[in-house]
């Protein structure tokens, strides 16, 4: 039986993300949102544990994007973040999140092996190819070409996962790295290796998750249902059809509860309109290619204000009972499971704990977290 919680039999499993970043996911001036204090890191992942959650997982995030917020700018680096946390926690899966030219491979497999073992089983591996432009460059990294840098992700994969694996020392002569017996030991306790994680958005980017990955992190595009199911329904269809693999599907959801829908729309407007670091999503969006003219004037306004409101997050926006309601639709359309950040993230995972998990308990969605615990 799997020690790590990514494995468990809840039908729509939950996780917590970015609680190693400044202002974590929400681009706002408001009080209450998070800061990356390791008292602050301790107390959230703690609840997220005692309450069931199966994933704790950071951004991977070496500077901020400017503003008044320096949105990010703050930031815990996530393999030491999850070794902390690891050791902190006692059922979650404990990510890291690398960005693949910022680190080499032999670097990254012994981190990786390391929190394995901390965690007696726990690590699991985010990938991100690496896109913020001014980060690299602080590394000296060349400024690959979108394709480029998804061939240099699968070979640095192939390294990493050979290193997990192999048992003699081995050459390695490729494109991108050279190694002259590379060894590895001890190897990780999750075998042969811990689960890996991608967010692939382009064509070849879903093509890298299928083959590579054991989860792939999509964008839920909108209120359309049945869109979304087809859209998760494909992306589970290339993996087994081209590589002949399983493979789990999550989405990023931003949360805000409140007493009713209205109130919780009203709280959203006023975070995102009045209160949200405008020039620093201004910043953000031009580093991803999307400034004027790539998109309609509207269609990038209403992405910029679902970046502030939640790093473009799916929106779970209204009452408890709105929010288990829709969290069940998610689970309907084919979605493993969601990422979580609220604007005031201390309130809103409390609040969504004692309000909304019994509902999404009550739905069939998942067991009580003492249940689990006892399993």
């Amino acid at each position: 039986m799997s020690s790590n919680a990514l494995h468990s039999a809840n039908r729509f499993k939950l996780g917590l993300f970015g609680l190693n970043v400044d202002n974590a996911c929400a681009i706002t001036t408001i009080d209450g949102v998070f800061r990356p204090t390791w008292p602050n890191v301790k107390a959230l992942t703690g609840l997220a544990d005692a309450a069931g959650f199966e994933a704790l997982v950071p951004v991977a995030r070496w500077r901020g994007f400017g503003g008044e917020t320096n949105f990010n700018g703050a930031c815990f680096e996530t393999f030491t973040w999850a070794a902390g946390v690891g050791g902190l926690t006692e059922r979650a899966a404990v990510f890291a999140t690398s960005h693949v030219p910022t680190i080499h491979p032999i670097v990254a497999a012994k981190q990786a092996t390391t929190v394995d073992h901390i965690t007696g089983g726990r690590f699991a591996l985010n990938i991100v190819c690496g896109w913020f432009e001014p980060e690299l460059e602080m590394f000296g990294a060349a400024i690959m070409e979108h394709d480029e840098r998804y061939a240099y992700a699968a070979e640095w994969l192939d390294v990493l996962k050979r290193l997990w694996t192999a048992e003699e020392e081995f050459d390695h002569d490729g494109r991108y790295f050279h190694i002259k017996r590379g060894f590895h030991q001890p190897k990780p306790i999750q075998r042969p290796f811990p689960p890996i994680m991608n967010a692939g958005g382009s064509g070849i980017g879903r093509h890298f998750a299928a083959k590579h990955c054991d989860m792939i992190f999509i964008h839920i595009k909108g209120q359309d249902m049945a869109a979304a199911r087809k859209d998760i329904d494909e992306v589970r269809a290339l993996a087994r059809k081209d590589y002949g693999r399983d493979i789990q599907v999550w989405a990023n959801c931003y949360c805000v509860i409140g007493d009713t829908d209205e109130d919780a729309l009203k709280f959203r407007d006023w975070y995102v309109r009045e209160k949200g670091d405008w020039q620093a999503v201004d910043n953000l969006v031009r580093s991803l290619g999307l400034q004027s003219g790539v998109l309609p004037k509207e269609q990038l306004e209403g992405a910029k204000y679902h970046f502030i409101a939640g790093w473009g997050g799916y929106p779970l926006v209204g009452s408890p009972a709105h929010i288990a309601d829709d969290l069940g639709k998610l689970a309907d359309a084919g979605l493993d499971g969601a990422l979580l950040s609220w604007p005031r993230y201390e309130e809103g995972l409390r609040r969504f704990i004692a309000e909304v998990m019994p509902l999404v308990e009550q739905a069939g969605l998942r067991r009580p977290a003492s249940a689990m615990k006892a399993a």
